[in-house]
C-alpha cells in the first residue's frame, strides 16, 4: 500500500474532522495487522509484549473487531504514518525470483472514529480500513521453496476464499462464505452491508505477466457489480452509550472475580 496514498487519505480524513470539530468531538483509534499463513498478527505490538492469540468477533452492530489487538489513539495524519512506518516494520516480507521485498501476508489497518455531537450527545461511529493484499503467486515464476512456498500457498488459498465471497455477492446468493477464511472473515462488514469500497488494481505492463494480469482485471470486474445497501452512518443516543458502559464494567468486574462470563454477549 503506497505510502503516498495512505498520507492523501489521512490528511483528508483530519481536515475534515478539524473542520467539524465544533459540532462534534471525535475520538480516533487505530490498529494494524497482518495476515499471515492464515493467522492475525498485531503489527503494533510491543517486543517485550508475548504473541496473544487474536480472534474476529462482532460488536452489537454488526461491525467486525479484532479481540486484543494493540489500539493507539493518533490526532493526526503524521501520528497515523508514524504508526504505520513503525507496523511495517514487523510485517512479514522476503525475497522470490519475482521480487526482492515480497510482501508475505495481507495487510490490515483500521481507523475508527466515534463523533460525539455537542448539543445532543449522540453518537456516530464510523470505520476506515485500508487493506494492502498479497498478490497471487506462480511458484514456477516465483521459484518459491520451503517456508515461502507455504506463504504463498496460504495467499492463494485466501485470495481464492476472497473470490468465492466475491461470486457470492454478485449473484446475490443466500449464503455469504465469509468465514470461509480469516481474511474475508475481517473483511465482511467492508465488502457486504452498508459499505463502500474502493479497490485499487495493480497491473504489470509485461508480457510475461498477461495471465496474472488478465485474471487480476476479470477479479476486478468482478468485484464492480457488487452492490450494497446505501451507507448510512450508525448512531447511539446517550442513554445506549451509558447503558454499554455500564455492561463493559460489569464484565471488567467478572473477569477480576476469576468469571468467564462475556457480558456483551447476553
Amino acid at each position: 500500500m503506497p505510502n503516498i496514498l495512505n498520507l492523501i487519505i489521512y490528511l483528508s480524513l483530519f481536515q475534515e474532522l478539524k473542520i467539524n470539530g465544533h459540532k462534534f468531538e471525535y475520538s480516533v483509534t487505530f490498529s494494524m495487522a497482518e495476515i499471515y499463513l492464515d493467522e492475525i498478527l498485531d503489527l503494533l505490538r510491543s517486543d517485550s509484549k508475548e504473541k496473544a492469540i487474536l480472534k474476529i468477533k462482532k460488536d452489537s452492530k454488526g461491525r467486525v473487531f479484532v479481540d486484543g489487538i494493540t489500539t493507539r489513539s493518533p490526532t493526526t495524519s503524521e501520528e497515523v504514518m508514524a504508526l504505520i512506518d513503525s507496523g511495517m516494520r514487523n510485517r512479514h516480507v522476503s525475497a522470490t525470483a519475482m521480487n526482492n521485498e515480497s510482501s508475505r501476508s495481507h495487510l490490515i489497518t483500521t481507523l475508527t472514529i466515534e463523533g460525539v455531537n455537542r448539543k445532543t450527545n449522540s453518537a456516530s461511529i464510523g470505520k476506515l480500513t485500508l487493506v494492502d493484499l498479497a498478490g497471487s503467486e506462480s511458484q514456477q515464476k516465483t521459484g518459491a521453496s520451503g517456508n515461502t512456498l507455504k506463504e504463498a500457498n496460504a495467499i492463494n488459498t485466501s485470495l481464492s476464499a476472497l473470490g468465492n465471497v466475491i461470486s457470492a455477492l454478485t449473484t446475490g446468493a443466500k449464503f455469504i462464505p465469509y468465514r470461509g477464511n480469516k481474511l474475508t472473515e475481517i473483511l465482511q462488514d467492508g465488502l457486504g452491508g452498508t459499505a463502500k469500497t474502493l479497490m485499487f488494481v495493480n497491473a504489470s505492463p509485461a508480457d510475461y505477466n498477461m495471465q496474472e494480469t488478465m485474471g487480476s482485471f476479470e477479479f476486478a470486474l468482478r468485484c464492480k457489480q457488487i452492490t450494497n445497501a446505501k451507507a448510512s452512518a450508525i448512531v447511539e443516543t446517550q442513554e445506549i452509550r451509558t447503558l454499554k458502559q455500564k455492561l463493559k464494567e460489569m464484565e471488567e468486574q467478572i473477569r477480576e472475580s476469576g468469571g468467564g462470563v462475556d457480558v456483551t454477549t447476553l
